[in-house]
C-alpha cells in the first residue's frame, strides 16, 4: 500500500484542487485502487464510491446486463471501459477509473496469462491500456495493478 501513497496523492490533489469527483469500479486489484485514494486526506471532497465487481453476480448486480455483454468478455479494454463508463453514470462523476485483470498464480478462464490486466478511464479525457506483468504473484500483480491504474488516471488528469 505504500507505494500506492504517493500517485494517489498527486491524483487526489489534482481531482480536489478541481472540485472534481470520482467513481472505481475495481476487479483483480481488489479494492487497492480505492483504499489509496482513500488515504488522501480529504477524500471525501472527490471520492464518490467504489465497487469491486469479481464476478458475473456483481456485474449484473452493478447494473451491466447480459445485452449491454453482448460479444464481450471480461479482461478487455473494451470491458474496462464499460465499467468505467457505467461507474462515472451510476455515481455521477467527472471521472471513473476501472480494472479487470487476472492477478495469478494462473490465468483466467479467458486465456489470459496472469500479470494480464486492462485499464480504462471515463471522462473529459477517455484512455484505456493493457499492461502484462509476466508473471504469476498475485499480491505483486495486485499492486501492479493498482499503481498503473493511479498512473492512467494521473495520466488523463493531466491531459485535461
Amino acid at each position: 500500500m505504500q507505494t500506492l501513497l504517493a500517485p494517489s496523492a498527486i491524483c487526489g490533489e489534482l481531482l480536489k484542487s478541481r472540485g472534481e469527483t470520482i467513481a472505481i469500479a475495481e476487479s483483480s486489484a481488489g479494492g487497492l485502487i480505492s483504499a489509496a485514494l482513500l488515504a488522501v486526506p480529504g477524500a471525501s471532497a472527490y471520492f464518490r464510491g467504489g465497487d469491486v465487481i469479481y464476478t458475473q453476480q456483481a456485474r449484473t448486480a452493478f447494473g451491466i446486463t447480459a445485452e449491454a455483454m453482448a460479444g464481450m468478455r471480461a479482461s478487455t479494454e473494451v470491458y474496462a471501459r464499460l465499467l468505467a463508463e457505467t461507474a462515472r453514470q451510476r455515481l455521477g462523476t467527472v471521472w471513473a477509473l476501472a480494472e479487470t485483470g487476472a492477478t495469478g498464480p494462473t490465468g483466467n478462464r479467458y486465456g489470459d496469462a496472469p500479470g494480464h490486466v486492462c485499464l480504462a478511464v471515463a471522462g473529459p479525457v477517455t484512455l484505456s491500456v493493457t499492461i502484462e506483468t509476466g508473471h504469476g504473484d498475485r499480491i505483486v500483480n495486485m499492486r501492479a495493478f493498482a499503481a498503473a491504474a493511479l498512473g492512467l488516471l494521473e495520466e488523463a488528469l493531466c491531459a485535461a
